[in-house]
């Protein structure tokens, strides 16, 4: 007889649901070491627990694990197969239990779309929020034309949005040359046969200087790129590297890269010279503070926690309530903040080197080694 097929759900439906406010149970079955690099941290209404699959096998009974039987159990692991046994023997012991397809990997590869106010000259004003790194990219849509701001390597959601909104690729732009993740800027602008977008500081290796294999177009301070009825106007605001910049749409947004976050600052270490590049982010943040209208609407490219979003359950504020309340922002002494810098910043993951020479071109990483060198939440901002 054939084993009993176990219900599954997939990675991106799961996240939906925690999304929209209904309360699962989560069990993730891998080691305490893989939990700790990344886990399923969505929603106000996740029940998470992790106990390693052969932990669970031995207890004499499931009362430790306080899973509530009349609420779903989702059961993760790495990539979806060890899952599968482990919500077989739930199922077989009264739970309503279901294997998360794909496991952990396909979690890191879900991104969910939220539409935010339109603007005067633009239609549609997508977050698209890749929740297992708490990555923002944005589609902004003026007539029919789009622009996409620092996209992912999956480049299908994009692809999906696009054709949701009946809107084609006009430009792509990365707002710095990340870390944290594989960019998909470049790739998209060839599919999608459009300019790519670049600061033309971060086009080259922060650590020796060598140039970077990318083609590109500059993109400096005071630039515009247009696009259907609308201006996206580049602010150059060097500091959590030296190309960063901020895109102002309309005079109402301000998509700031890893340059502003809601509560708190891209940190400037990443190139190895903190001291250096943290003058440089104050001399930022007071030219934004000089310059820009509090009721600006700053859309980051990173959150870290779910206390960053808004009742619509995006990550936006405006950039009054951030110089008010953001630990860094709200700085006014530059002594202060290079102190402030120099205490809150920790060690970079050692994969952050590799990742920003292979979106330079510099490096080549195989699709197989991708997932593994990106995994886990981003840790760009000062913690």
């Amino acid at each position: 007889m054939p084993e009993p097929s176990v219900p599954r759900i997939p990675a991106a439906d799961l996240a939906r649901r925690l999304d929209q406010g209904e309360r699962v149970q989560l069990l993730d079955i891998r080691t305490p070491e893989h939990v700790a690099g990344g886990r399923v941290t969505l929603g106000a209404t996740l029940d998470f627990r992790a106990l390693p699959a052969s932990a669970m096998y031995d207890l004499p009974t499931l009362d430790s694990l306080r899973l509530d039987p009349a609420t779903p159990v989702a059961v993760i692991c790495g990539h979806g197969n060890s899952s599968q046994q482990a919500a077989q023997y739930l199922r077989e012991r009264g739970f309503d239990a279901f294997s998360v397809t794909g496991g952990m990997a396909a979690w890191e590869a879900v991104y969910l779309p939220r539409r935010l106010s339109p603007t005067p000259a633009l239609q549609h004003v997508v977050q698209v929020d890749r929740v297992g790194k708490g990555a923002l990219s944005y589609v902004l849509v003026s007539d029919g034309d789009a622009v996409v701001v620092d996209p992912g390597r999956h480049l299908e959601p994009y692809e999906m949005l696009l054709r949701s909104l009946g809107a084609t690729a006009a430009a792509v732009i990365d707002t710095h040359m990340h870390a944290d993740y594989l960019s998909g800027a470049r790739a998209a602008a060839r599919h999608w046969q459009v300019p790519y977008f670049l600061h033309p500081d971060d086009a080259r290796s922060p650590y020796d200087g060598a140039e970077g294999r990318v083609a590109y177009q500059p993109l400096s301070d005071g630039d515009t790129i247009a696009f259907g009825r609308a201006t996206l106007v580049a602010a150059h605001v060097p500091g959590h590297t030296l190309g960063s910049v901020a895109l102002l749409a309309d005079e109402a947004l301000a998509l700031t890269g890893d340059f502003l976050f809601v509560r708190s600052v891209g940190r400037p270490d990443l190139g190895g010279q903190r001291d250096a590049w943290a003058a440089r982010l104050w001399d930022s943040l007071e030219r934004v503070r000089r310059t820009w209208p509090g009721d600006l609407l700053v859309l980051p490219a990173h959150y870290a926690s779910e206390t960053e979003r808004r009742a619509d359950r995006s990550v936006a504020a405006r950039f009054d309530v951030i110089a008010a309340t953001n630990e860094a922002a709200a700085i006014q002494e530059k002594r202060g903040f290079l102190a402030w810098v120099a205490d809150h910043t920790v060690a970079a993951p050692e994969s952050y080197r590799t990742i920003k020479l292979a979106n330079l071109g510099l490096v080549e990483v195989a699709d197989a080694d991708a997932e593994s060198l990106e995994f886990g939440p981003n840790q760009c901002a000062i913690a």
